[in-house]
């Protein structure tokens, strides 16, 4: 799975945030769901027009941008 494919980041669509393509759903706004405890299945039945394929897309979006991540520690 490719994210690429499904999630994109448009300044004219939420101020540019992460969102499905073809959507106003953010990247943000789904792994907030998962995080709360809201199972795939529930997302899906939340925002019907959703596939479980988007939703894997934010997964592989947010590891993504977790890889990234660097972090520089501060000296004692």
């Amino acid at each position: 799975m490719n994210w690429r494919e499904r999630i994109i980041a448009d300044p004219r669509i939420l101020v540019g945030k992460a969102v499905i393509k073809g959507t106003r759903i953010s990247v943000e706004l789904v792994m907030d769901l998962l995080a709360r405890g809201y199972s795939r299945d529930q997302v899906l039945q939340q925002y019907a027009h959703l596939t479980a394929e988007d939703v894997q897309a934010c997964l592989g979006y947010a590891a993504e941008v977790l890889r990234s991540e660097r972090m520089f520690g501060l000296p004692a």
